[in-house]
């Protein structure tokens, strides 16, 4: 039987990205870390749907 592991860190860091490339895509200095912000925003939404 599998345990059901909490998956509420990877939603907290998801919003934390969510956050960082929001801001990221509208603030003119910091549209250039917009690409780094991504992967992070992919990755921790996959892990909170339990996807990889």
């Amino acid at each position: 039987m599998e345990t059901k592991k909490s998956r509420a860190k990877y939603w907290l860091y998801f919003t934390f990205w969510l956050a960082l490339m929001v801001f990221a895509l509208f603030d003119p200095y910091w549209r250039q870390w917009f690409w780094l912000a991504l992967p992070g925003v992919a990755t921790h939404f996959s892990l909170g749907m339990d996807i990889i």
